[in-house]
């Protein structure tokens, strides 16, 4: 294995160095609670409304068929134990 030259490791430690601060940045950017808050909400949106801003209504009618059946059966529980 030959020698290498000391300016090819510096490049190299350079270049190293250079990938590593680009990955802190993404990581950093990544875990940002401003940048998290907006990707859920851009989920959420995604979940109820189309591409065009057209409500999707199968998944609204899920969940709130979810939320109806929710209170439904805490109604039940009430007045059971009363």
């Amino acid at each position: 294995m030959a020698e290498e030259r000391p300016e090819s490791l510096e490049r190299e430690i350079e270049e190293t160095r250079e990938r590593l601060a680009a990955t802190i940045d993404e990581l950093v950017d990544r875990t940002s609670p401003k940048n998290i808050v907006r990707r859920q909400i851009a989920a959420v949106k995604a979940t109820f409304v189309d591409e065009d801003g057209n409500p999707r209504t199968e998944n609204i009618l899920k969940v709130a068929g979810g939320v109806a059946g929710f209170v439904a059966v805490l109604v039940v529980i009430r007045r059971v134990t009363r």
